[in-house]
């Protein structure tokens, strides 16, 4: 007898997860025999506690297909809550819900913390006497879940398409500023990552053959701001002008007279930068005015926010293809009762840029970590290496995507709400009361 599958998504958003979504529904068709309807978890493991099922089975193909250009996570909704070990009632409801819409397959798409959740939901699933798999689909813009030596998973879906972003942003910057720089001599730009460089260190891509007055701060450099002030006057002196990426992670805001317990942290307890009012960017472009640069004019900046996971027309159509194709491992490990594992991508060696589909154990990749390589960041702390460079180039393809316009508009998937029949009484969550 066919079971059902139940999908949902957690954390930050990408530009390709609609593409894991659009894989995971229409591998599902391959197997009627073993997986019934696909569910959507509307707005994540809170839509699952809620019994909010949106019914991906009774959407219009075209809109399903629609998903492959479609950023973010409007479709079916993300989240931020945690369902923490001793958060009992809500594990148990989590069954309940699985227990009542025959739900076979549990896929969970997102980062560690949400492996995490996936095993969880699995095992205390299976302790219940519920035949349920857990299978994760691997899901971050900061290409920080797996080890660091790549092999568990050698990048994430979404990491190509945000590097890809910042190597057009950074283009573009240069172009500015060369005309501008009489009046704006240092452009700082933000980008996101709170501990983990990759995304500010995708600038390079922009100038692989460093020809731009281009300085990258990562957090895991450890500069501090006057170090930061002064590799900037540096190239000022140098070059007349420099544009500068910084990671939003840096620890420079005490330094630049930020407090610490003033920053606000998200459910997960990472510190939301977006929403705590003060930026690394903002402290250091006050830092270089106020002390002073060598040149005439000022420097500015820019601080990136969501759109570095919300814009489809930037995306990587490397990335867009890698993400449906782990969307449909995960399925595939379903259908084959592998249930414990994420889906995951590993780079063949050689000249010719190669991936297969593997998959990892839910387990590992919950507990571990992974970090930017130093050898690939230089010995000063101002850019990254030629390894890194090589690394990262593949990820981010040749071409535009192709994205639908309609009266010159994107044309974006609009799922029916169509919900599942709730048959259980309602429910609160345990962190919402």
């Amino acid at each position: 007898m066919a079971k059902n599958l139940l999908i949902a998504q957690s954390g930050g958003p990408s530009p390709v997860i609609n593409s894991s979504l659009r894989g995971v529904v229409e591998a599902a068709r391959c197997f009627p025999g073993k997986i019934g309807t696909v569910y959507a978890g509307w707005h994540g493991i809170e839509g699952v506690l809620k019994e909010e099922l949106l019914d991906l089975s009774a959407q219009d193909e075209d809109e399903i297909s629609l998903l492959r250009n479609t950023p973010a996570a409007g479709s079916i909704g993300s989240c931020r809550y945690k369902v923490k070990s001793k958060q009992a009632e809500d594990f148990e409801r989590i069954v309940a819900v699985l227990k009542a819409h025959n739900i076979g397959y549990f896929l969970y798409n997102g980062g560690n913390d949400s492996m995490d959740t996936a095993h969880k939901v699995a095992q205390v699933a299976q302790k219940c006497g519920l035949d349920c798999l857990g299978i994760g689909v691997p899901k971050t813009i900061d290409n920080d879940v797996g080890d660091s030596e790549r092999k568990i998973i050698d990048h994430t879906p979404g990491y190509g398409s945000v590097a890809r972003y910042w190597a057009n942003l950074v283009q573009n910057a240069e172009e500015e500023n060369r005309g501008s720089c009489p009046a704006d001599p240092v452009l700082v730009l933000q980008a996101m990552g709170r501990k983990i460089g990759y995304i500010p260190a995708a600038a390079r891509l922009a100038d692989p053959k460093r020809e731009f007055p281009l300085l990258i701060f990562l957090a895991e450099a450890g500069l501090t701001l006057a170090a930061m002030a002064e590799k900037i006057n540096a190239m000022v002196r140098e070059r007349g002008r420099c544009i500068v990426v910084v990671s939003e992670g840096c620890d420079v805001l005490e330094e630049g007279g930020v407090r610490a317990e003033d920053m606000i942290l998200d459910s997960f307890g990472h510190p939301n930068f977006g929403a705590s009012g003060v930026t690394v960017q903002e402290v250091l472009v006050r830092y270089l005015n106020k002390h002073g640069i060598p040149a005439k004019g000022a420097a500015r900046g820019q601080t990136y926010g969501t759109d570095q996971r919300d814009t489809a027309i930037y995306a990587s159509t490397v990335d867009l293809d890698e993400a449906y194709r782990c969307g449909q491992k995960a399925v595939l490990l379903g259908a084959e009762g592998q249930g414990g594992f994420m889906s995951t991508i590993l780079r063949n060696d050689g000249l010719i840029y190669e991936v297969r589909y593997d998959k990892a154990p839910l387990e590992l990749v919950a507990n571990s970590e992974r970090t930017f390589p130093a050898e690939w960041i230089t010995k000063d702390g101002t850019d990254v290496s030629d390894e890194f460079v090589a690394y990262a180039r593949p990820l981010i393809g040749e071409d535009w995507p192709s994205v639908p316009v309609i009266d010159g508009r994107q044309r974006f998937a609009r799922l029916k709400p169509v919900f599942a029949s709730q048959k259980l009484p309602a429910y609160i969550p345990q962190a919402d009361r």
